[in-house]
């Protein structure tokens, strides 16, 4: 049976959630997010195997116009999906152009185009690139959903859903949330990983600023509500 969990988290915004256990060691769990357009494209942060029941369903969604890596490590499945979607563009952020060098043309490069660059999707999902963060992470904000999108800015532990095909106990190590936006754990993750403080400091409001509700990241269980206010908390020794 397919340990992938295929669901609409909110009106035209899909997961796909499976697990996934970093250094083959800590089981975060994966997820890939989709965005079904207004003019009935499809964005995707492509981060788990392009599988056949994944295909299916982005298909069913409509063409696809945008994959995203949205950082320096969730890249390795980018080339399977634009070889299967070769119409779409990709857009990264400026380590993926050298890891990627010789497998993928990007269309688009946070940290190496203009802060104003506009690739096509902005009127309906913001984004901020997180300069000052280790893994020089972009957040998105999908407008209609209120849902903030992001790939290693936020944990959310242990990943439930995304172990609840492999029969949970993957994410028992985590049982007690010890990563998970309101233990000082994920502060002290978040602090750890800021090179820039003016620039932490700086993305961090700018997001909070942002309205949204649920949060959709990479790694754990979905934030159904009270999103912002989980992000506040996460991000509060940065917003201080």
């Amino acid at each position: 049976m397919s340990e992938i969990v295929i669901r609409e988290v909110a009106a035209g915004v899909w997961t796909f959630s499976k697990p996934f256990a970093r250094f083959n060691l800590f089981p975060v769990g994966g997820r890939s997010t989709a965005v079904k357009l207004r003019d009935g494209g499809v964005w995707v942060i492509a981060s788990t195997p392009l599988t056949e029941e994944t295909k299916n369903k982005l298909d069913e969604l409509g063409d696809v116009k945008y994959l995203i890596g949205p950082d320096a490590v969730h890249h390795l499945f980018l080339g399977e999906f634009k070889k299967q979607y070769p119409q779409a563009k990709v857009i990264g952020v400026e380590p993926l152009v050298e890891k990627k060098k010789g497998e993928l043309k990007f269309d688009g490069v946070y940290g190496v185009d203009p802060p104003d660059t506009k690739y096509g999707f902005e009127d309906e999902i913001d984004a901020c690139y997180f300069s000052g963060f280790r893994n020089k992470d972009v957040a998105f904000c999908h407008k209609a959903s209120k849902s903030l999108i992001v790939a290693d800015l936020l944990f959310n532990l242990p990943a439930r859903e995304q172990y609840s095909k492999a029969g949970g106990l993957g994410w028992a190590i985590f049982k007690n949330g010890q990563l998970s936006p309101y233990k000082d754990s994920h502060k002290h993750f978040v602090w750890s990983l800021g090179a820039d403080p003016e620039a932490m400091r700086k993305h961090s409001k700018i997001v909070a600023d942002w309205d949204f509700d649920k949060i959709i990241m990479c790694h754990g269980d979905v934030i159904e509500k009270d999103g912002n206010a989980a992000w506040r908390e996460a991000y509060k020794w940065w917003l201080d």
